[in-house]
């Protein structure tokens, strides 16, 4: 069962992986992803273990930063921290759904920490079955653990620069701006460019777009 957040004025703290190494004697990851709901890109899922005694300052849920500020944290955590990243590229997306899309990349990600963890901290209300390792779902967690909102950034930003590098190519889409999410600018330029090979076709409003595409030739 997901650990329900409370409204609160604090930062996240390091208090649920502290109860968690008491309890496994091992460190304790992060985990948490960016990009489920855009229309077009990967999801990103970063798994994250902290340094107790080196652990940045300002760490919180990454939609609650700055873009320079999650920039920032970014550099900090990767410079002090085990950090592991897996890309749900878009044909796992469209062939196995968002969901399960995301749920494979966190046990992906737990897999590629380099310092052996025994259990995860995982953002939201659903544990992925055959997870490597123990694991505790907690919901708002980038909120209420460093950890959590440490994999949040890391995922964040790494998905931000996907995207920022992909609208060099893909130019007409404004994906520097919106990052592939159904904003009007990219609602406007799919209609009238059509979808590209990074579009999730198994989305609703890109099936739509092909419809439409069809129905004019």
């Amino acid at each position: 069962m997901g650990f329900l957040a409370e409204t609160r004025k604090s930062l996240p703290s390091y208090d649920l992986e502290s109860e968690m190494m008491d309890l496994h004697r091992l460190p304790v990851a992060g985990i948490d992803e960016a990009g489920r709901g855009p229309w077009a890109g990967p999801v990103v899922i970063a798994a994250v273990i902290l340094n107790p005694d080196r652990i940045p300052e300002g760490l919180n849920d990454s939609k609650l930063l700055s873009a320079n500020a999650r920039e920032d944290r970014y550099a900090e955590i990767l410079a002090t921290a085990c950090v592991a990243i897996a890309i749900g590229q878009v044909r796992r997306i469209d062939r196995d759904n968002i969901l399960q899309a995301s749920l494979w990349g966190m046990r992906a990600a737990f897999r590629g920490l380099q310092v052996p963890a025994a259990a995860a901290l995982i953002d939201g209300n659903m544990v992925p079955k055959r997870f490597p390792g123990k694991a505790r779902a907690v919901v708002g967690g980038d909120a209420i653990s460093v950890s959590v909102a440490a994999a949040s950034i890391i995922a964040k930003v790494t998905r931000d620069r996907i995207m920022v590098k992909l609208s060099r190519r893909y130019r007409r889409y404004g994906w520097e701006n919106n990052k592939g999410y159904g904003m009007p600018e990219h609602a406007r330029a799919l209609e009238k460019h059509g979808v590209c090979t990074h579009h999730r076709r198994s989305f609703s409003p890109i099936e739509r777009a092909l419809r439409l595409a069809e129905a004019r030739c």
